[in-house]
């Protein structure tokens, strides 16, 4: 068991390793002028070596957004007793909100704007974005019970986490204070996670 969690522990390493060196590749040339095999030889491994890991070229920028995948669903598959899960996701968003999440737009960090930039800004990064975020809302959906109500009720919540994100990305990267972005965040968060319990009653009450 020790062993297979160092063999883990070493492809996870390798994952982000690969993944670090890519973006860094990406800001530096752009997306479209850094091939697949120069992110390989520059992580010193193979090309059919880096495709066992990543599926595609987009998938070494979106690695980042792996983690996150199955969040939503885990969170409401781990919230206590007596929380409804519109409050458990409402916690959590407003939790990554403080901590300053780079997944809730909130950071100013030099490398973390210039990967947004990176992302947003170049459309096959984009379209691969999306097939998270449906992953994401599939998860959702089973965790909430599935069916279409289930899934309908997922599809709001990313959106809506989605466009929180964007909002507070958009006005840090324009150039206001963190601070204040933070702040305004929180009650931007608070508004938005009442409208989608007001229109989704079964979950925002146990």
């Amino acid at each position: 068991m020790g062993a297979m969690g160092l063999r883990e522990r070493k492809k996870l390493r390798m994952y982000r390793d690969v993944s670090d060196i890519a973006i860094s590749l990406f800001l530096e040339k752009g997306f479209e002028k850094v091939s697949v095999a120069e992110v390989a030889a520059a992580a010193e491994i193979s090309k059919p070596t880096l495709f066992r890991y990543f599926s595609s070229k987009e998938d070494l920028v979106l690695y980042r957004f792996a983690d996150h995948e199955t969040e939503a669903a885990r969170v409401v598959g781990e919230r206590p007793p007596g929380q409804s899960v519109m409050d458990a996701l409402r916690l959590h968003h407003l939790a990554g909100i403080e901590r300053g999440d780079p997944v809730t737009g909130i950071s100013d960090d030099p490398h973390v704007l210039a990967f947004h930039r990176l992302l947003y800004g170049t459309p096959s990064l984009v379209a691969r974005l999306h097939e998270y975020l449906e992953r994401s809302e599939a998860a959702l959906a089973a965790a909430l019970g599935g069916g279409l109500d289930a899934r309908l009720a997922a599809g709001q919540v990313v959106a809506v986490q989605r466009i929180l994100a964007m909002d507070n990305w958009r006005r840090i990267a324009g150039g206001e204070d963190v601070a204040k972005v933070r702040q305004d965040a929180f009650a931007a968060s608070e508004r938005a996670f009442a409208r989608l319990g007001g229109g989704l009653p079964e979950y925002a009450t146990e």
